[in-house]
């Protein structure tokens, strides 16, 4: 081992490193951590009855909460997604899933009580705003009937925007209702590439939205792009950065496109042949980073980006980031409750999920039952191991004295088989490693989750990579 001083802190102000070699010789597939452990490890042994009993547990506590609410419903389905959604033109099925989410909300509050202050608020889906703007406020309304919300100063209220269905009506009834973060999608300018995912969405409309967000007080705003889509190249992707970069969001998001047509339906209408290579996609990827770099933008880990002043930037330097489905967030003291179709939360040491079919979720919540179906209940190991994988992939280092204290363990006694895995990475210069800690050197950021996944005991134990996507 090397005798340099990794520390505690995190290891965050040095930007990666592009090293072709290294990228293809660590090319494999792999979970994204979002949690930990995986969403396949979730099982049917914790059901409706363990999540009522834990929200119970979980209102004897003043700790922050974070919402999800999932609304699943897009006008037009994108044929690169993944996502659960629900792809329909038919509007009038947004009033019942509304009443279904209120009645949802009012079982949880019921549980939880109204104590907690929440913190953090997210919609998601399919495309929140397939709710018209009555529809949102009545949600929103009822949340901050039922829950401690807090004031704008204090509060991280975000939602994903699809810009071609957003008017300045619409902005003005989010920002009004108290949203104060809008992530807005995007992935690629270029006509043909746009064609080829069914997805025509032109530079103006995406400018307009941003615009009003910004006029209405909107805090922060996020766009996400996407390398790796069909009849991409270098060239048609730099002028799709050339306009974000010239838009000046807060955050970027540039995600893998993960080709996974087995998996994911819509993407069955996608030909390989109008993929990009892999070398070109890679090619995309390091100009991307240095792009982003160059115009100022932090590289805050995995596929996101973010201004020096944003608070993801501030939370990475003072050691606070964190990791949720979601992606990084700055909330790592909230409770996660998921609400509505298909939603993932995180109360008190357990994950839990709701049904993914609407008839399921329906009838569960009609009979005033939670449409709970699956989750995990983490032990003691799994909870060792998910703060060794957060603070990686959130850091981009690890003191073993910070973990030996704070979980009663020999680090290096009790991961003695990942630090002799790891030492070809050692090797590699994808980091530095001694007694007290390990530190990602640059040419190991990009390769984060490769890192992340020694440490990984339930990936260890199983094989079943093909159902993660490349880590590059």
């Amino acid at each position: 081992m090397t005798p340099s001083d990794t520390g505690a802190t995190p290891s965050c102000g040095s930007n990666p490193l592009f090293d072709l070699a290294l990228i293809k010789k660590y090319d494999q597939a792999g979970p994204r951590y979002t949690s930990y452990p995986t969403a396949p490890m979730f099982h049917e042994g914790i059901n409706a009855g363990v999540y009522a009993e834990t929200l119970t547990q979980a209102s004897q506590t003043d700790a922050p909460l974070s919402l999800y609410i999932h609304i699943p419903f897009c006008n037009t389905v994108c044929y690169y997604c993944g996502c659960n959604k629900i792809a329909t033109k038919q509007y009038d099925r947004a009033e019942p899933y509304l009443q279904l989410l209120l009645k949802e909300i009012d079982m949880i509050a019921a549980r939880v009580g109204n104590q907690r202050p929440v913190s953090q608020i997210h919609w998601g889906g399919g495309t929140p705003t397939f709710f018209n703007d009555t529809q949102v406020q009545t949600l929103f309304d009822h949340i901050r009937q039922k829950f401690h919300t807090l004031d704008d100063a204090n509060a991280e209220y975000s939602i994903e925007i699809d810009p071609r269905e957003c008017s300045e009506n619409t902005v003005n009834t989010l920002r009004q209702c108290g949203f104060n973060r809008m992530s807005l999608g995007v992935q690629d300018f270029n006509p043909i590439v746009q064609k080829a995912v069914n997805r025509i969405q032109s530079k103006e409309e995406t400018l307009t939205v941003l615009n009003q967000a910004r006029e209405h007080g909107f805090k922060s705003i996020n766009i996400d792009l996407m390398y790796g889509l069909p009849h991409q190249t270098l060239v048609s992707f730099n002028e799709t950065l050339e306009t974000i970069i010239e838009f000046s969001p807060d955050r970027i998001a540039l995600f893998n496109y993960a080709h996974l047509p087995h998996m994911f339906m819509p993407q069955r209408r996608i030909n390989d042949s109008d993929l990009p290579t892999p070398q070109e996609k890679l090619n995309i990827l390091e100009h991307s980073i240095t792009k982003l770099l160059d115009a100022g933008y932090i590289f805050i880990g995995m596929d996101h980006f973010a201004k020096p002043d944003d608070e993801l930037a501030i939370a990475q330097q003072q050691g606070k980031l964190y990791r949720n489905f979601q992606g990084y967030s700055t909330h790592a003291d909230a409770d996660l409750i998921g609400i509505g179709l298909t939603s993932i939360g995180y109360v008190d040491g357990n994950f839990f999920q709701n049904a993914k079919e609407m008839d399921e979720y329906t009838a569960a919540i009609e009979s005033q039952q939670f449409a709970v179906f699956r989750g995990y209940h983490l032990t003691d190991e799994d909870q060792l191991r998910r703060h060794v994988i957060m603070r990686l992939m959130c850091d981009f280092a690890l003191n073993f004295n910070e973990v030996s204290k704070t979980f009663a363990i020999n680090f290096h006694q009790h991961f003695a088989d990942a630090l002799i895995d790891i030492e070809p990475m050692q090797n590699d210069g994808l980091i530095e490693l001694n007694e007290s800690g390990l530190k990602v050197l640059p040419s190991g950021r990009l390769l984060i989750r490769n890192i992340a996944m020694l440490f990984d005991e339930h990936l260890r134990k199983k094989s079943g990579k093909n159902q993660f996507s490349k880590v590059i």
